[in-house]
């Protein structure tokens, strides 16, 4: 049962990022941070495909998790293949400029930050900095949607002078989105904690000869 929900959480989240990425960022050549980000900057100045660059920066990072943590490998592995393939096979959604850059800002980061987080839910995720984010959260007790709001900030703040100043702003509000919405769906896949009764339940005897309130 577990594996068909993780099945369903894969294709769902690789759906959303697939739309996040070609019918809201790039229509307005906006940014987003990690693997993403750094295969959209070769989509924008060297036409190569978003979710092909992000297969090849991933494999180093997934060589050195391979060594020090192969179930997070394992688990994550197709996540980013699959993810890399419906970023690609939605691009021509790239031709449908449909809504402001400030809503495709936005929304795009909320549909983003949805697949991710639906990914890392059930234990796998996109590749390269998501796939870095999890395996530095694992082993030392961070937040996963914090590391990865950071990696993303520092990546979109590198390429200020590559996309101006305007889009980077855009591009930031972005990220915020990703991360929040992030935080918000990678819990869904954790069992609820247990009811917890505080103090001990006392068992009180009524004494017939007590007197009673009225």
């Amino acid at each position: 049962m577990y594996w068909l929900q993780k099945s369903v959480a894969i294709l769902t989240g690789s759906v959303l990022l697939g739309i996040g990425v070609n019918l809201f960022l790039v229509p307005h050549r906006l940014m987003e941070g990690g693997m993403i980000g750094i295969g959209l900057l070769a989509t924008y100045y060297m036409q190569m495909p978003t979710g092909l660059v992000m297969i090849l920066i991933s494999i180093p990072v997934y060589v050195i998790v391979f060594f020090y943590d192969r179930r997070l490998f394992f688990h994550s592995f197709h996540g980013m293949l699959i993810s890399a393939f419906f970023i690609d096979i939605l691009s021509d959604m790239r031709g449908w400029n449909l809504w402001s850059t400030s809503f495709s800002a936005v929304t795009g980061g909320v549909l983003i930050g949805m697949g991710v987080g639906l990914m890392l839910a059930y234990e796998t995720n996109t590749g390269g900095t998501d796939l870095l984010a999890q395996f530095l959260a694992r082993r030392y007790k961070l937040r996963v949607a914090l590391l990865i709001f950071l990696i993303d900030g520092l990546i979109v703040l590198c390429s200020t002078q590559t996309i101006g100043m305007e889009r980077m702003i855009f591009s930031l509000l972005t990220i915020v989105a990703v991360a929040a919405t992030t935080h918000m769906f990678s819990g869904l896949g954790r069992p609820l904690p247990p009811y917890t009764i505080i103090g001990p339940l006392i068992s009180r005897k009524v004494d017939d000869n007590s007197p009673r309130s009225m």
